[in-house]
């Protein structure tokens, strides 16, 4: 409670500056510390972690409009009258509403009551005319010229619009120290926000530890006044963790190293070819690349570099020599891709399996367009390559393209050897894993919809994965349309058995797994009484009885690992992969776990909490905990465990693709400058985005598009 008096704060975060980074465009970052009680088994703990807050930089608030656009110290790029677009100014409105200001008036002193930014003037002071009580009107400039005894400086410059109505030019505001920026940070900031968040294990431990002075339990009147004694002098809660071993993975058999095991949560490809690999008739290059930039020679080094590489992990390329066209990125991007199509055909009959394009840097909008052709339009797998990445690439740089191309393919990477996965490979007991998730837009975003995703294996080896994906209504957590996606899933899943696998007798899994992302521990029953429902009625429509597991997996927490001993950690100073704690920090009444299971790479690891919300199959502890690891060992993208199920990361992958499911050229608004006025405006913004939802081409329905 103190803190929160004496600092900006964030739900459980509270900030201060003594840390603080300036990352530009108008944003400063602040260290903070995250604080929350935690049941524990006997007693309450005290979860203490560091945070990151983004505030807005204080000072003129003209100054910061300026560093937002990076145009520092020339105010009249913020006049409409001098050429500011009005797309920009509706970019900054976006990012400076609902900032508070205090105004300078007459005698230079500050306004008392901060003010409360609702919008930005569409023209400057002085073209902004308004009327006055006393009859007759006057602009605005004219009016603090008044107030001021002294013309504007910059009378041409947008005013603010506060919450009265009331209109304030730009230069006689100031934005206060220490205010949370609750938007999105802007994308090519990212890097930096990462970086300042980013510390080593052993950083991020004394930094917690030196958070605790700043928290002062023993100092605080409230804790004392309730009765409370918070027990910080011993330093963090020491605990026992057991390291689970790896599942063995097994590759192709002509491979000279048909099975590894991985150590601390990576392995190579060394030796080793896929357990079932593509092959590649006919393929195409599309090249948005300048040619000045990626010439003939370039396009050819690329060709090579992929095919040796698709040579040594067993993918047959037959077609030596693709067609190789350059494209103007601003044309019609399905209609170039679909020429490069009817190339291939008129020299060779056949229609390509493989589209490999070329990007070049920041084309994230022709990238959209040809996943929209690809995965929708014709049904042809797409590989995307940046220019920058793939000119004289070398051999590892292709052998990952490989994982990826050789899914979209229906080839399969590799499995967990039957041994290591009893659970999942049980003949007796076929099983299905599925993994859900949905996305909501950022913060900040109005009129944009949240997108679902169910994915789930068809194999026995629960390695090779499908997808659907449906829209539903804005910042529901909750999966309305499971019913309709559980039973599309279930229905590939058997047919797959029969068809692919050749499975006598019953297709029907026996076993459900189910293992659901982003849920928040206040919506565990919820998703038991609704999600849980719509399952068993997936299963009573297709007549099938599998018994059901859900799971929840949590990332966003405040939990973190430390090894005691340098000697137990990891390269990076992390716990190794495999770290499960099931005890002291974990749930007094309920049947939760952590898993750290992958190894770590920069900054302190975050394990994930694995909460059991229902359980017919009546799994043990064990038996779930190494489940959960074996199935962060199939993810086909990399040669590494990833910290969540395969499942759960591919669901979390289609979510974040659903815009490739929109006409490119529609009129749908993906900014998030979107923004509507009513719920009746809602509802009909919703309609028209779950009726430009395009369906998955039949061919990708049973490929892995989304690796």
């Amino acid at each position: 409670m103190e803190p929160t008096m004496n600092h900006p704060f964030n739900v459980r975060s509270f900030f201060t500056n003594r840390e603080t980074k300036d990352i530009g465009v108008g944003l400063v970052l602040w260290r903070g510390y995250f604080q929350s009680v935690r049941p524990a088994i006997g007693r309450m703990l005290v979860n203490v972690d560091i945070s990151t807050g983004t505030m807005y930089k204080p000072g003129p608030l003209i100054d910061l409009c300026l560093e937002f656009f990076g145009r520092q110290g020339q105010p009249n790029n913020l006049s409409p009258k001098r050429g500011l677009p009005d797309r920009e100014r509706i970019r900054l409105q976006r990012f400076v509403s609902g900032i508070r200001i205090q105004t300078i008036h007459g005698d230079e002193r500050r306004r008392r009551t901060p003010r409360v930014v609702k919008k930005l003037s569409s023209a400057g002071a002085s073209d902004l005319t308004f009327t006055m009580r006393e009859g007759g009107s006057m602009t605005v400039a004219q009016y603090f010229r008044q107030v001021l005894n002294r013309p504007l400086q910059f009378p041409d410059v947008l005013c603010i619009e506060v919450g009265s109505g009331a209109l304030i030019p730009l230069e006689l505001c100031t934005v206060p120290e220490g205010q949370i920026m609750r938007k999105q940070v802007p994308p090519e900031k990212t890097k930096d926000v990462l970086d300042f968040a980013t510390k080593k294990p052993h950083e991020r431990l004394a930094s917690i530890t030196n958070g605790l002075a700043v928290l002062a339990y023993g100092q605080s009147e409230y804790v004392r006044t309730f009765g409370m004694h918070v027990e910080d002098t011993a330093g963090p809660l020491a605990l026992q963790a057991r390291v689970l071993k790896p599942p063995t993975l097994r590759y192709g058999q002509n491979s000279r190293q048909p099975t590894i095991a991985p150590a601390n949560g990576s392995w190579n490809m060394v030796d080793k070819r896929f357990y079932r690999p593509a092959s590649i008739d006919r393929w195409v290059v599309v090249v948005y690349e300048r040619q000045a930039r990626f010439n003939q020679q370039a396009a050819q080094e690329m060709i090579s570099g992929l095919m040796s590489s698709c040579a040594s992990v067993g993918i047959n390329v037959n077609d030596t020599a693709p067609i190789v066209t350059w494209q103007n990125g601003q044309g019609r991007i399905a209609d170039q891709m679909r020429d490069a199509g009817a190339q291939c055909f008129q020299k060779t009959g056949v229609r390509p399996q493989l589209i490999v394009v070329v990007l070049p840097d920041g084309g994230n909008d022709i990238y959209t367009a040809v996943k929209h052709f690809g995965d929708v339009t014709v049904g042809v797998a797409t590989q995307c390559l940046k220019s920058s990445k793939c000119f004289r690439a070398k051999p590892q740089y292709y052998a990952n393209v490989c994982l990826k191309i050789n899914v979209k393919l229906g080839g399969i990477n590799t499995i967990p050897d039957q041994q290591s996965a009893s659970v999942l490979t049980d003949p007796r007991n076929p099983t299905i894993v599925m993994g859900a998730d949905v996305i909501h837009p950022a913060p900040g975003s109005e009129g944009r919809p949240s997108f679902t995703a169910l994915v789930g294996n068809v194999d026995s080896d629960a390695a090779k994965y499908v997808a659907t994906s449906c829209v539903q209504k804005s910042r529901q957590e909750i999966i309305e349309d499971l019913q309709k996606m559980a039973v599309d899933v279930l229905r590939l899943y058997m047919t797959y058995r029969q068809r692919a696998e050749k499975k006598p007798g019953n297709p029907a899994p026996t076993r459900l797994i189910f293992f659901r992302d982003g849920v928040s521990e206040g919506q565990f029953k919820q998703v038991l009484e609704e999600e849980l429902e719509a399952l068993k009625k997936a299963c009573a429509e297709l007549k099938i009885k599998p018994l059901i597991t859900m799971i929840v997996v949590a990332k966003r927490h405040h939990v973190r690992f430390f090894p005691q001993n340098p000697g137990d950690a990891d390269r990076s100073g992390n716990c190794p992969a495999g770290t499960v704690v099931d005890q002291v920090v974990a749930h007094p009444t309920e049947f939760d776990w952590y898993l750290q299971s992958h190894g770590g790479l920069l900054g302190t690891s975050r394990p994930a909490h694995y909460n059991v919300l229902y359980d017919e199959n009546k799994f043990s502890a064990d038996g779930l905990q190494a489940l959960s690891f074996a199935l962060c060992h199939v993810y086909a993208r990399a040669t590494r465990s990833v910290s969540i199920p395969a499942p759960v990361y591919y669901a979390d992958i289609v979510c974040s693709r659903a815009k490739n499911h929109y006409d490119p050229q529609g009129q749908l608004d993906f900014s998030d400058s979107a923004t509507q006025a009513d719920q009746g405006q809602a509802d009909s913004t919703l309609e028209a985005f779950k009726r430009g939802f395009k369906d998955l081409h039949p061919n990708m329905k049973t490929m892995m598009y989304f690796s």
